[in-house]
């Protein structure tokens, strides 16, 4: 059986190696970026190097019989759903959440209101979001939520420009990092320390910044009794240590460092007010209290609010899928429908033969790296049991070699793994010339020049 996989991310990596430990089975994993591993190497922060050592598994993956990898082909441009059902039994889509959700407050359009997500993957040098800018000839700067990437953006802007030369953050990203203006930054909660989505060893980390002073205003790092009700009941060790930990860093005194972060908690935005020429000026927020909703607490506006001077504001209030050329999709969700893994017709709410789902377009942007990996096997014992059952689609021409010419035609600078292990040979002897572990290309231009055989 041959199947095709779109986006080879974490996801894709992941449902290939499961499927591949069946007899049998061909995979062609296929990204519209010349380089693989998706937010492994586009959205894992660069002082977080450790994280990224997945991708020896996942290179793992792509030495076994019957994998290819076709990079710098685009589904729904090179390639297309008709294309797969002529070519191949299966075809499943991993592509992520590859949109932030927007505040829906006004203002939220203003110069200097931008999505963490763009910015994430501006430093992280994305091809195409290497043209992004951002004024970092500010002092101030909001970060709207509390969760990985609001806190992996809080603390990029928050380190030296030292910590930073020692990574593999784009080039281009280390200058204007290193020019920044930037002396106060803000992480805004719409809940409490208790709800914070960062777990221990992040905040641990933003404690331990060499370059900033971190606090909590006291009141707000103080649990009101529904919370501590909670807390308690949960017996929660890891839960508890968090709260301690922003607690001591509301009596923590400031030692005078170059930059301060502060957490916040129970504030929510509600308007970005400008400056009378388009740009952004500053956040007015409204203070929250919690009831009980549900078996959880729900933040509801009070009638206090405040300014928060800011020159900047990145929202990092959730993320979403984007819909694919003739593939379901659902709008509510963001989330292309299935069962299982088994995308779902819109109109019958059967499965349809031969087309799967797995990772953040699948479920919802939740988790972290290690989570697509149960969730991608659920999608390859899928498609194996469909397999068995004579359930996936009968391609009229299966042959390996007819969809590789047919893409070959169509985009000859086709990007296979080994071209992708010469562009990654390159970039980690520029980084071992600068005492970094690699100095990534983020042109796809030149990166297809240098890659394409």
């Amino acid at each position: 059986m041959r199947v095709a996989v779109v986006g080879a991310g974490p996801a894709g990596f992941f449902l290939s190696e499961r499927l591949l430990a069946q007899p049998g089975v061909e995979v062609d994993l296929y990204e519209r970026l010349p380089a693989p591993y998706g937010l492994v190497r586009f959205g894992v922060a660069p002082d977080h190097e450790k994280i990224k050592s997945v991708t020896r598994a996942f290179d793992a993956v792509a030495g076994r019989p019957g994998f290819r990898y076709f990079g710098n082909i685009e589904f729904g441009a090179e390639v297309t759903l008709a294309d797969f059902a002529r070519h191949y039994h299966a075809a499943c889509f991993t592509t992520g959440a590859q949109t932030d959700r927007r505040m829906g407050i006004p203002g939220e359009d203003l110069r200097g209101s931008h999505a963490a997500t763009d910015f994430v993957a501006w430093y992280n040098g994305h091809p195409r979001f290497r043209g992004l800018s951002f004024d970092l000839d500010v002092e101030r700067v909001a970060v709207v939520g509390v969760g990985n990437v609001a806190v992996d953006v809080a603390r990029i802007l928050c380190r030296t420009p030292e910590e930073l030369a020692a990574t593999d953050i784009a080039d281009y990203a280390l200058e204007a990092l290193r020019r920044s203006r930037v002396r106060e930054v803000y992480l805004l909660g719409r809940r409490g320390p208790a709800q914070a989505a960062f777990t221990t060893p992040e905040a641990r980390e933003l404690g331990e910044l060499p370059g900033a002073d971190v606090t909590v205003p006291a009141a707000e790092a103080e649990l009101e009794p529904l919370s501590r009700e909670a807390v308690a009941r949960s017996d929660d060790r890891a839960l508890t240590r968090k709260i301690e930990l922003l607690q001591e860093f509301a009596r923590r005194p400031l030692s005078g460092k170059a930059k301060r972060l502060t957490l916040r908690f129970l504030v929510s935005p509600v308007e970005l007010l400008g400056d009378g020429a388009g740009r952004v000026r500053a956040v007015r927020l409204v203070h929250n209290a919690l009831v009980a909703n549900g078996d959880g607490l729900k933040a509801v506006p009070t009638a206090r609010f405040e300014k928060l001077p800011a020159g900047l504001v990145f929202r990092s209030v959730g993320y979403r899928g984007v819909p694919l050329a003739d593939v379901p999709f659902d709008e509510k969700t963001g989330t292309i429908p299935n069962l299982n893994g088994r995308v779902l017709s819109p109109t019958t709410h059967n499965p349809l033969p031969g087309l799967y789902v797995a990772g953040w377009i699948k479920r919802g942007p939740s988790g972290v790296i290690g989570t697509n990996k149960p969730d991608a096997a659920e999608t390859a014992d899928a498609i194996l049991e469909d397999l068995r059952e004579g359930r996936v689609a009968q391609p009229a021409e299966p042959d390996g070699a007819a969809i590789e010419r047919l893409l070959r035609e169509r985009q000859p600078c086709l990007i296979t793994f080994d071209d992708w292990k010469t562009l990654d040979r390159i970039e980690s002897e520029r980084g071992r010339a600068h005492g970094r572990p690699r100095v990534k290309m983020t042109e796809a231009e030149i990166m297809t020049k240098l890659g394409c055989t």
